[in-house]
C-alpha cells in the first residue's frame, strides 16, 4: 500500500513530465481502436445490405459468382422454366427472377459517368419485390417500359438528377437510353454502389443479350416456413445439377467473404502502422522513465536508506508506468473512436457512403486497446525500473542526478555489432537471390535484424555521427554551438533512443521512397524499350464491342491491335498443366510491344494453330520450340497447339504471357464466350500522330469510362499511381514522426529540467536568455540530424536490396530519390526547431536565483 501512495504521488506530483508519454500512449490506442471501429463499422454496413437484399432463398447459377463477371462480359444465367419449377415447390410465398449486372457504365447527357469514383460497382438489373427489402420508391413510379429507368437516391443527389433526365447505359450487348421516371432510397446504408432499375424485359434483352433468362430467382418463404426448409424444398423441384441454392444466410455470407478480403487488408495495413507508432512510442517512455529515475535518484536513495527494498523501488516506477498506460489508454480509447468517425466521414466526402448509425463498438476494441497501452508502456518502463531498484542508499549522500554514461555498455554494444553484422548479411543474401519469393523472406529478416541493431548500437554511433554533424552545422554558432554538442554528447544512451524513434519512420520513409522510385524508372526504362504502339486505350472495365468499333474507325491509325485474356487450361507434353490461362492478340501486337524470344520468332506464334510460352514456362515444364501443348479453352473446344516461339520472361510487362492470334482463338471459342478487348493499342500513320490522338480522344468521348494515352500519359499515370500510394502510405507513417517529435520534445524538456542548475548558473555568469534558447535548439536539431541520418542510410539500404528482389520481377532499375532524400534530411532539422520551441521558451523563462537555489 506504501508503495501504490508514493507511486500515485510521484505520478501526480511530475504529471506535467508525464504529459507527452501519455499523449503517445493515447495517439497509438486511438490508431489501433480507431482502425478497429472503422473496420468493423465497415464490416456492419455491409452485413445489414447483404442481409436486406438477400432473399430467403436464391437460386443462381452454379458458375455464378457475387464478386466477378464472366469473360464474355455477359452474366451467368439461368432459363425461365427454373423460376417455374421453383413456384411449384412447397413453402414458397411467392417467387421472382431477377436479373442483376455489374459489368455496366451509365452516363448522362453530357457523357458523365455517374458511377462511384471510389472503385464500388454501378449494378444495373429489374426492379422486384425483393427490392422492396432493401428500398423504398420516394419519388416518380418504377419503370414500366423500355424507355425508363429508376436510379438510387444517393447517386440522383451527387449527380444532381431528376424525374425526366436521359441516361445511357453501357453494356456488352450495346447502348440504350432511358429517362428517370423514379427514385429510390435505400433503407440501409449504401456503401457507395450506384444502382439503376429496368423493367423486366429490358434488364432482360439489354443486359443479357436475350429474352427468357434470370441471372437468379429470389423466393420468399410463407408463414412458419424456415429458410432451410425452403431449400430443401426448392432443391428438389427444380434439382440441384447445374443450380445454386442459397438460404439467405448462406447469401449474405458469400457476398461477405468478397468484401472481407479486402476489409482484412486495410484492418492489417493500418495495424501495422499503428504497430510502428507503438515501437517509436517505446523510445519515448523509455527516455522518460530514464530521466526521471536519474533526476529521482537522491529521493530513491533516501526510500532505499530508510528501509525500501529494490523490489519496492522497482514496483514504484512500474505502478508509475501503469498509471501513465491505463491514463492514455483511456483517453486513447475515446480518440480512436473519433478517428473512425472521422474516417467515416472522410471516405463519404469521397464518395463512399458511410453512416454513424452504424458505428460499431465491440466490447473487444477498448480491451485491446487498454491491454496494447498498459502493457507496452509497462514494459517500456521496465528497464528504467530495474535501474532504479539498484540505486544505493548511498545515492542519499549525492546529488541529484548520474553520472551521465560516456560510454554504452561493452555487452551492449557486442549484441548490437552482431545483430547488425547478421542483419547486413541477410540483407545481401536477399539481394543475391535467384527467387524473389525467397529473397523476400530474408530481406524481412534482415530489416528486422538491422533495424534492432541500430537501436542497440545507437548511444555507440551517437557520439562520432553527433560530432561530424556538429563540425559542419554548429561551429558557426561558436560557444553556443559548442555547448549544444557537449550536452547532445553528455548522455549517448538518452540521444541514441531520442534519435532512434525518429529513425524508425525515416528508414520506412527513405525505403518506400527508393522502391517506389525504382519501380517508376523501370516501368518508364522498359516502356521506352520495348513499348512501340502509340495510343493505349483501357479502362476498369473490358472495353464494350462498340467502343472497340469506334476505336476501330478513327482516321488516322495505321492499324488497330485487340488485346483479350482467355481462360484456359494449358497441358505440357509431360502431362504437367497449370491454368493461367492464354492472351490471345492481333498479330500487330509484336510491333506495339517488342519482346525478345529465347527461341523461334514471335511473329510465328500468331499463325494458324500455333502459339508461344514464356520461359519460366518452358523450363517448369519442359517445353521445346515445336512442341504441341493441349489448351482447352473454358466455355470452348480443347485445341492441339504448337509452340512456335518462346519469350524471354526477364520483364515487367506480360511476364509469362502465352500469345496466339485471334483468329486461332474464334476457332476454338463459340461467339457468344467470346471476352470482349481487355485492352487495345493503336498506331497513327506516319506524321498523324497529333491528329489521331486528338481524333482517339474525341472517339472514346462516349466512353468515359475509357482512357486513351500516348506513351507520356501512361508514363505519367504510373508515376502518378504510384506517388499516390506512397503519399497515403506517408500520411500514415506520420503518426509514428509526431511520436517521435514528441520524444524529442519530452527529451529536450526533462533535459531542462535535469539541468536547470546548470541553466540558472550559465545564465549568471553572463548567457543571454537568447544564447540559451539557441543551444537548446540547436542541441534538439543534432539530435533530430543524427536520427534523420540513420534512418535515412538504413532505409535506403532497405530499398536498395528490396529493389534487387524486383529486378527478378523485370524492375531492374535502382533509382535513388535524392530530391526526396535530402528534402527529408533538411525537413528533420526544421523538426528539431519545431521541437525545441517550448523547452526553450521554458528554460528561458527560469528565474535565475531559483535556479542556482534548486536541489
Amino acid at each position: 500500500m506504501t508503495v501504490l501512495k508514493t507511486s500515485m504521488r510521484n505520478f501526480f506530483a511530475h504529471k506535467g513530465r508525464m504529459a507527452l508519454s501519455a499523449v503517445a500512449v493515447l495517439l497509438s490506442v486511438a490508431f489501433v481502436c480507431g482502425t478497429l471501429v472503422f473496420t468493423d463499422t465497415m464490416n456492419t454496413t455491409f452485413d445489414k445490405l447483404f442481409a436486406a437484399t438477400s432473399s430467403d432463398v436464391t437460386v443462381s447459377s452454379k458458375a455464378a459468382k457475387s464478386d466477378s463477371t464472366p469473360q464474355n462480359g455477359r452474366p451467368d444465367s439461368l432459363p425461365a422454366s427454373v423460376l417455374e419449377r421453383a413456384k411449384k415447390a412447397e413453402g414458397v410465398k411467392y417467387a421472382e427472377g431477377a436479373v442483376s449486372s455489374m459489368n455496366v457504365t451509365v452516363v448522362n447527357s453530357a457523357n458523365k459517368n455517374m458511377g462511384s469514383s471510389t472503385g464500388a460497382p454501378t449494378i444495373a438489373g429489374n426492379w422486384t419485390r425483393n427490392d422492396l427489402r432493401s428500398m423504398e420508391i420516394t419519388s416518380g413510379h418504377a419503370p414500366r417500359g423500355p424507355t425508363e429507368t429508376m436510379v438510387d437516391a444517393d447517386t440522383a443527389d451527387k449527380h444532381h438528377l431528376k424525374l425526366g433526365d436521359e441516361l445511357r447505359t453501357i453494356a456488352v450487348t450495346g447502348d440504350f437510353k432511358a429517362r428517370i421516371v423514379g427514385i429510390a432510397t435505400f433503407k440501409v446504408t449504401n456503401p457507395g454502389a450506384a444502382v439503376v432499375y429496368f423493367d423486366t424485359a429490358t434488364a432482360q434483352r439489354e443486359l443479357l443479350g436475350t429474352t427468357g433468362r434470370f441471372t437468379e430467382i429470389n423466393l420468399s418463404a410463407a408463414t412458419g416456413v424456415t429458410d432451410d426448409t425452403l431449400k430443401q424444398n426448392v432443391t428438389a423441384s427444380i434439382g440441384a445439377g447445374g443450380y445454386k441454392v442459397q438460404t439467405q444466410k448462406e447469401r449474405a455470407d458469400e457476398n461477405r467473404s468478397g468484401v472481407g478480403s479486402f476489409m482484412d487488408v486495410i484492418k492489417y495495413a493500418m495495424l501495422g502502422f499503428a504497430g510502428i507508432a507503438f515501437l517509436v512510442g517505446i523510445f519515448l517512455i523509455i527516455n522518460t522513465f530514464s530521466m526521471l529515475v536519474a533526476q529521482r535518484t537522491r529521493e530513491i536513495g533516501l526510500m532505499r536508506a530508510i528501509g525500501s527494498s529494490r523490489k519496492q523501488v522497482n514496483r514504484s516506477v512500474l505502478v508509475e508506468a501503469t498509471l501513465l498506460g491505463v491514463f492514455g489508454s483511456i483517453l486513447g480509447v475515446g480518440a480512436g473512436v473519433g478517428l473512425a468517425v472521422g474516417l467515416m466521414k472522410l471516405m463519404s466526402a469521397a464518395g463512399m457512403d458511410l453512416s454513424t448509425r452504424d458505428l460499431t463498438v465491440k466490447a473487444t476494441t477498448p480491451v485491446i486497446g487498454l491491454v496494447l497501452g498498459v502493457v507496452v508502456t509497462v514494459l517500456a518502463a521496465y528497464l528504467p525500473a530495474r535501474r532504479a531498484g539498484k540505486v544505493s542508499p548511498m545515492a542519499a549522500l549525492r546529488d541529484a542526478g548520474t553520472p551521465a554514461d560516456g560510454k554504452a555498455g561493452l555487452v551492449r554494444g557486442i549484441i548490437g555489432l552482431v545483430l547488425t553484422g547478421a542483419g547486413t548479411f541477410a540483407l545481401f543474401t536477399a539481394a543475391h537471390a535467384d527467387k524473389a519469393s525467397d529473397g523476400s523472406l530474408v530481406l524481412g529478416a534482415g530489416v528486422v535484424l538491422t533495424l534492432i541493431g541500430f537501436v542497440i548500437i545507437g548511444p555507440l554511433l551517437a557520439g562520432g555521427v553527433v560530432r561530424v554533424i556538429s563540425a559542419v552545422l554548429l561551429r558557426f554558432f561558436g560557444p553556443v554551438g559548442r555547448m549544444a554538442e557537449r550536452n547532445a554528447l553528455r548522455n549517448p544512451r538518452r540521444t541514441g533512443a531520442t534519435g532512434a524513434a525518429l529513425m524508425i519512420g525515416l528508414a520506412l520513409v527513405a525505403c518506400l521512397s527508393v522502391v517506389g522510385s525504382s519501380m517508376v524508372a523501370s516501368a518508364t526504362d522498359e516502356l521506352d524499350k520495348s513499348v512501340g504502339t502509340d495510343f493505349i486505350i483501357q479502362g476498369n472495365q473490358r472495353i464494350v464491342p462498340q467502343a472497340a468499333k469506334a476505336i476501330e474507325t478513327t482516321p488516322g491509325l495505321e492499324h488497330v491491335t485487340h488485346y483479350r485474356d482467355i481462360e484456359a487450361k494449358i497441358v505440357a507434353p509431360d502431362g504437367s498443366s497449370d491454368s493461367d490461362g492464354v492472351t490471345a492478340a492481333d498479330p500487330t501486337y509484336a510491333q506495339d510491344l517488342h519482346r525478345k524470344t529465347t527461341a523461334g520468332e514471335l511473329t510465328a506464334a500468331y499463325g494458324k494453330d500455333s502459339m508461344s510460352v514464356g520461359s519460366k514456362f518452358a523450363t517448369k515444364h519442359h517445353v521445346k520450340l515445336g512442341d504441341t501443348l493441349t489448351v482447352a479453352f473454358k466455355g470452348g473446344s480443347t485445341a492441339k497447339l504448337k509452340v512456335a516461339a518462346i519469350t524471354d520472361d526477364d520483364v515487367a510487362i506480360d511476364q509469362g504471357a502465352r500469345y496466339l492470334s485471334t483468329q486461332t482463338m474464334r476457332k476454338y471459342l463459340p461467339a457468344d464466350r467470346i471476352p470482349p478487348d481487355q485492352i487495345m493499342f493503336a498506331s497513327a500513320k506516319n506524321g498523324q500522330e497529333k491528329q489521331a490522338y486528338a481524333a482517339l480522344k474525341k472517339s472514346m468521348e462516349q466512353y468515359p469510362q475509357y482512357q486513351v494515352r500516348d506513351q507520356s500519359d501512361y508514363k505519367q499515370e504510373l508515376k502518378d499511381q504510384i506517388g499516390q500510394l506512397l503519399n497515403m502510405v506517408y500520411g500514415l507513417l506520420a503518426l509514428a514522426i509526431v511520436v517521435a517529435v514528441l520524444g524529442v520534445i519530452n527529451t529536450l524538456a526533462l533535459s531542462v529540467v535535469e539541468r536547470t542548475r546548470e541553466i540558472g548558473l550559465m545564465r549568471a555568469i553572463g548567457m543571454s536568455r537568447r544564447q540559451l534558447r539557441r543551444m537548446i535548439r540547436l542541441e534538439s536539431v543534432v539530435i533530430a540530424l543524427f536520427g534523420a541520418l540513420l534512418g535515412l542510410d538504413l532505409g535506403m539500404g532497405w530499398g536498395a536490396t528490396a529493389q534487387k528482389l524486383l529486378a527478378l520481377e523485370g524492375l531492374k532499375v535502382l533509382e535513388i530519390p535524392w530530391p526526396t532524400i535530402i528534402g527529408v534530411f533538411i525537413g528533420s532539422a526544421f523538426v528539431g526547431l519545431f521541437a525545441a520551441l517550448i523547452p526553450a521558451f521554458r528554460a528561458g523563462r527560469m528565474n535565475v536565483l531559483n535556479a542556482i537555489a534548486t536541489d
